[in-house]
């Protein structure tokens, strides 16, 4: 099994590819993988370079030293926001707008199934990001939380529309309203964990479901990403002709062609991505 190293222009994320699985780390255990501008930065750019790497069929988000993202950088936050200068209402809103679409939202168009493999906390932006991944594997010790509330703030990184998603508004609001701290258990009730395994197993149990997905052709798991985010937000006849789009379109690639061979020959299919 080969590894290769992918440079991300910053020692805050770390990056390597094996078996056309990548596993991004993010870095910065002394402030527990918290984002700042740098990272966030590296992050968007390391995004769209994978998003865009044919040898790359499934990510893996998580955190180093017992942490997944402990959220914005509290204490270089607004400054960075600022850029340096004075605070400017409009131009900071624009810098997270920025932020938000490059990475968080990125993150979960991606055209590529994600996992995050969440060995601790996971807060504020942080929680975010993990909701952003279209799959989470927790360690027992692991948990999320939204955070904002206790230092005055609203939210941001659309944690309230992902959130709201996967457990219903009501919750969603109590979640966000209490700062509920949510325990990989409860996160596993209430579906916003795939897999709960404990913390020796999760790096393990995070690249034996990866691996298991990128056993099947990339076209497919791109298409069924945006099926399944599409079924989100519009009707089932949108739904349905869309479906119908990317169905003919995997139909007549190289890779069902091989999938439809090796079923008659009762044998496993190697997929090549065309």
């Amino acid at each position: 099994m080969t590894r290769r190293q992918i440079e991300t222009g910053s020692t805050l994320v770390l990056c390597e590819v094996s078996n056309h699985v990548a596993t991004i780390t993010l870095n910065n255990p002394e402030k527990r993988n918290a984002m700042s501008g740098n990272m966030t930065d590296a992050l968007s750019h390391l995004l769209l370079a994978l998003d865009l790497d044919p040898e790359v069929w499934v990510l893996i988000l998580t955190g180093a030293a017992g942490a997944f993202c402990a959220g914005g950088d509290v204490s270089s936050m607004g400054g960075a926001l600022a850029g340096g200068t004075d605070p400017d209402t409009d131009a900071m809103i624009r810098r997270l707008r920025h932020a938000q679409e490059t990475v968080g939202l990125r993150l979960y168009n991606l055209g590529k199934p994600t996992i995050a493999a969440l060995p601790g906390a996971a807060a504020g932006a942080g929680m975010s990001l993990a909701l952003a991944c279209d799959l989470r594997v927790m360690a027992d010790s692991a948990f999320l939380l939204p955070a904002f509330g206790a230092i005055g703030l609203s939210g941001d990184f659309g944690g309230t529309w992902l959130l709201s998603q996967l457990v219903g508004p009501s919750r969603a609001k109590e979640i966000y309203f209490t700062n509920r701290r949510i325990s990989a258990p409860d996160a596993l009730a209430f579906g916003l964990a795939n897999r709960v395994v404990t913390d020796d197993d999760l790096q393990q149990a995070t690249e034996s479901l990866a691996a298991e997905m990128a056993c099947f052709a990339p076209m497919a798991l791109r298409y069924m990403k945006e099926n399944h985010n599409r079924a989100r937000v519009t009707d089932l006849q949108t739904s349905m002709e869309m479906e119908a789009d990317r169905m003919i379109r995997t139909l007549q690639s190289a890779d069902h062609a091989e999938g439809a061979r090796a079923f008659m020959e009762k044998r496993k299919p190697v997929f090549t991505g065309r």
